[in-house]
């Protein structure tokens, strides 16, 4: 067994014959009986005191800490003494991912993790208090596509804190704990009636963004951040490395999602839409950092810009043209005089890329070359998202069943 236990009740003294007795010390009958102590990995006592009676509960104890070093599952009580969110401000401090997406994990925690499991040490962990936990999200109504979010940064949290040593295992890997999981919600790309009606709906100078989106699927960011040096009119390409992105409400120049740049078609309508609106509304030279808020300047020449020749924020975007544009086209009701237009997300500008994936797949285009142009981390992620636009095999199946039936009646 590790270490050994003390009874601070009694001591052992020679007696008269030099036979060693046990005498009572000066806190018999008062506090803690049983001290049980060891020596741990970094060389330090540890030890933990048992109340009168519990001897047993005593070396049960040191035995468990024997079995845990020898299987490589020890834990410092001191360390594990260490609550969730001191180590994950600690965790976010380590980080050494893009400013945009610390920032966004920082939220998370702040908002749906530490009001409710910040205080309990880590030592403590078990599959319940994460159920409990992933409860109160649940009670709290936050969609499952948000909680998805929350959920894997406080696991990638608690992974840390194993590998560091502040706990023995993740709770979040027990079968017991079932994740948040997305919403099963299908896309429904809009027709291109619709396009064009919003397309319509927005100011002269902002028309094109919608061209350039739902004619060559760029994202949001990157159709704010396209500059006059990514269009290649003589090869008929689009070259997308760069987006303009909010961090902690400011706009930086910064690599596309997932750092994938890319090389999207250029269609002839498309084209000849940003040459008249660069004729109309000449390039603006716009600085600003790269990647953070603190990153070295860089300028670009953007093709579209606020009213004053700044970068125009998604924000004000949104707000000021895209929703009112909505509304005028049919999308969205008409708000009550003094409110605002109602929250749709699935009518955001990502709607474009939804129909430009639509349009590419119901032509034909096959599915590694859409992920591609979409800019996506790989083809499976494409197909889950449009697997179901894609041109059904049914009609396929029932011809090739009845060429061959028609066959083998005519024989006959």
């Amino acid at each position: 067994m590790a270490g050994h236990i003390q009874d601070r009740w009694y001591k052992t003294e020679p007696g008269p014959n030099g036979t060693p007795v046990k005498v009572k010390t000066d806190r018999y009958g008062t506090g803690m009986r049983y001290r049980a102590r060891y020596i741990g990995p970094d060389g330090t006592e540890k030890s933990k005191s048992f109340p009168d009676r519990q001897k047993r509960a005593a070396e049960a104890w040191l035995a468990h800490i024997e079995t845990d070093m020898a299987r490589g599952h020890y834990i410092d009580p001191k360390t594990a003494r260490t609550t969730f969110q001191q180590y994950a401000q600690r965790w976010l401090s380590g980080q050494t991912t893009d400013v945009s997406t610390r920032d966004s994990a920082e939220r998370y925690l702040r908002l749906h993790a530490l009001p409710y499991i910040g205080s309990r040490p880590l030592g403590s962990f078990k599959p319940e208090h994460v159920r409990a936990w992933l409860r109160e999200l649940e009670t709290e109504g936050v969609p499952g596509s948000y909680a998805v979010h929350i959920y894997g940064t406080v696991r990638a949290v608690l992974s840390a804190a194993v590998d560091d040593g502040y706990l023995a295992r993740n709770p979040c890997a027990a079968r017991s704990v079932r994740p948040p999981t997305r919403e099963a919600k299908r896309v429904t790309p809009w027709l291109p009636e619709r396009v064009f009606a919003v397309r319509a709906a927005l100011p002269a100078r902002l028309r094109t963004t919608v061209d350039t989106a739902a004619g060559c699927g760029l994202r949001q960011g990157e159709v704010l951040g396209l500059a006059d040096d990514a269009l290649s009119f003589s090869s008929k390409t689009l070259h997308v490395f760069r987006q303009v992105k909010l961090i902690r409400g400011r706009p930086v120049f910064a690599p596309p999602k997932c750092d994938k740049e890319r090389d999207v078609p250029l269609p002839a309508a498309v084209a000849g839409a940003l040459r008249a609106h660069m004729e109309a509304h000449a390039p603006v030279k716009v600085t600003l950092p790269w990647k953070s808020v603190d990153g070295p300047l860089v300028t670009h020449s953007l093709v579209f810009t606020g009213t004053r020749g700044t970068v125009m924020r998604r924000t004000d975007f949104n707000e000021r043209y895209w929703k009112p544009a909505l509304v005028a086209a049919g999308v969205l009701p008409e708000p009550e005089e003094g409110e605002d237009p109602e929250a749709a997300r699935e009518h955001g500008m990502h709607a474009l890329r939804h129909f430009y994936a639509s349009v590419l797949l119901d032509a034909g285009e096959n599915i590694k070359a859409v992920s591609e142009y979409l800019g996506h981390a790989d083809p499976a992620m494409t197909l889950r998202v449009y697997a179901h636009l894609m041109p059904s095999s049914r009609e396929r199946a029932r011809k090739a069943i009845d060429a061959v039936f028609d066959h083998r009646v005519s024989e006959r």
